[in-house]
């Protein structure tokens, strides 16, 4: 037996008034989840807890079932061994993105205009060669997709104990980075972090790329956010704790650096983008090609987060649907007898406040021996009518391994 999940990325929403008070999910014409819904079993989930949002960073790794409360280390060193770099004991490393700011540092757009990878890649190069003023410290800045990047600092006596530069709202002002304990090291951390921003900002501010983007009306993108500085989670693979073999087809780096951590094989797809534009089938293709070798696999789609967040009604819709699509060639692909195959969304992202909210997400899993209910949608008010009832995050990994017969009894 075998079990693929299926990620769709904040696809989960609340009822809008542009939408006659549905969600998207209610609204999107989507034969194809509404057929694991109607075959399988259905529920809603918490992927934290109820209430709270979860990171997408936190969503995944209690999706993968891990208890966050306990292992989470922080988001950045995820973003950066999910980009390729290679993350040491002592290391520090931080998500950050690209933005605009104006002469007041005050945040304009927190993503400069979800800028190209090749003008992100250009900027990138030029701030990599920055020298820090203390010499026993080094950094490696690497962008990653669009807007997005990750920074490493290496050196003695670092602490990840230091706040945010971000300060995740339009309007607001970058933040200075301060030491969140009293330590040496989470002082110098700060110092040295501080330091790198304003050559970033001096840099940028008078680069080509962005000379260029003033002149086509572009935002420019004149400044690096740091959030979320992490190092790498103390956790066990999935193959100790399940006895498996997993692999994870994602496009964005953070979810692979999850992933990777939890010993998963990282599979490189061709057009995965992590965006509206990513190649659907070829990700579906990757699948179930995977599948054939993997006890688990666990497909991440990114894009519709991203119409989430800009407030995109429509473009969410034709997501969800060429996800259904994309899921209609997999259930004609699968031996849907020996393989279940799960659907859910790691978080609730919501089209009107632009932001991840605390609100359950569907669930759905359809396999040979899953106890059928009576739901006949895959929606959030459909689903909440199921057999799964609500659960945790943490809670998914038991139950798939369970029905795929890779779980030990608790007990005599």
């Amino acid at each position: 037996m075998k079990a693929v999940l299926v990620i769709g990325d904040g696809m989960a929403d609340r009822p809008i008034k542009e939408l006659n008070w549905k969600t998207p999910l209610e609204t999107a014409r989507k034969p194809s989840l509404n057929r694991i819904a109607k075959t399988g079993v259905c529920g809603i989930m918490d992927p934290i807890a109820p209430g709270t949002p979860p990171g997408s960073d936190t969503a995944t790794l209690a999706l993968l079932g891990y208890d966050v409360f306990k292992v989470y280390s922080g988001r950045g060193a995820l973003e950066a061994i999910g980009s390729g770099v290679e993350v040491l004991p002592g290391d520090v490393a931080f998500r950050c993105n690209f933005a605009t700011v104006n002469e007041d540092f005050v945040v304009l757009d927190r993503r400069a205009g979800r800028i190209a990878n090749e003008d992100a890649a250009k900027l990138a190069a030029s701030l990599q060669k920055i020298k820090l003023e203390k010499p026993s410290a080094e950094f490696l800045f690497k962008n990653t997709i669009q807007h997005r990047a990750a920074l490493l600092i290496r050196g003695p006596k670092l602490s990840r104990a230091i706040s945010d530069s971000d300060p995740e709202k339009v309007g607001e002002k970058v933040l200075e980075i301060k030491p969140l304990e009293a330590s040496l090291e989470a002082k110098l951390t700060a110092k040295i972090l501080n330091e790198l921003l304003r050559k970033f900002h001096k840099v940028l501010k008078e680069h080509p790329v962005n000379k260029e983007r003033r002149k086509r009306g572009l935002p420019p993108a004149n400044m690096i956010l740091c959030r979320g500085a992490g190092a790498i989670p103390d956790i066990k693979p999935l193959s100790e704790i399940y006895g498996i073999n997993a692999a994870c087809i994602a496009a964005v780096p953070l979810i692979r650096g999850a992933c990777k951590v939890a010993g998963m094989k990282l599979i490189n797809v061709k057009g995965a983008t992590g965006t509206p534009q990513t190649d659907f089938m070829a990700k579906a293709k990757a699948t179930i090609e995977a599948v054939k070798t993997y006890d688990f696999v666990f497909l991440h789609i990114k894009a519709i987060d991203v119409a989430s967040h800009d407030g995109n009604v429509k473009q969410k819709i034709e997501l969800i649907e060429k996800i259904d699509s994309m899921l209609s060639y997999m259930l004609n692909s699968l031996d849907l007898d020996s393989t279940y195959l799960a659907v859910t969304a790691d978080h609730t992202t919501s089209l009107t406040t632009g932001k991840h909210e605390g609100d359950p997400v569907p669930i759905a899993i359809t396999g040979p021996y899953v106890r059928r209910d009576d739901v006949e949608k895959f929606d959030e008010k459909s689903c909440a009518r199921g057999g799964l009832n609500r659960i945790r995050g943490i809670d998914l990994m038991p139950i798939l391994m369970n029905l795929i017969g890779r779980t030990k009894k608790f007990g005599a």
